[in-house]
């Protein structure tokens, strides 16, 4: 079974909200929602993936923090090993090119949305920690 190594962003903004995507419908697992990022590529850290993929995603630059998770998930079809990490925008605002839509909420408000089964571990870590979003 195929394994996918992916990291996910987990972006706080200044009121300490977390940037949460919805995948769109033309995306596996449509409508879930996620932490913005992608696959890691061959040579690449999970922090150079993130800032390589939340340009080309969101049009933004991050500067990436501490790690948060590392997750593995084994879906029906493949596996899925997430690395999440903390980050900020350096320049830009979010624009979802790929995603249907973006949201900012509190880590105490994002359990309330419909999360990809990868990124719950995270989700319920970032619920129950009121930490601060610095990197």
């Amino acid at each position: 079974m195929k394994t996918l190594h992916v990291a996910g962003a987990v972006i706080f903004n200044d009121r300490n909200e977390i940037l949460c995507a919805q995948r769109s419908p033309s995306m596996p697992l449509p409508g879930l929602w996620e932490f913005p990022g992608g696959k890691i590529e061959p040579g690449e850290t999970p922090e150079s993936c993130l800032v390589r993929e939340i340009r080309e995603e969101l049009d933004c630059l991050i500067e990436v923090g501490e790690r948060i998770a590392d997750i593995t998930h084994q879906y029906p079809d493949f596996t899925v090993r997430l690395i999440t990490l903390k980050a900020r925008i350096l320049e830009g605002t979010p624009r979802p090119k790929e995603h249907a839509q973006l949201v900012w909420l509190p880590p105490s408000e994002i359990e309330k949305l419909e999360w990809a089964p990868a990124d719950m571990p995270t989700v319920r870590s970032l619920a129950r920690s009121s930490g601060t979003g610095r990197t």
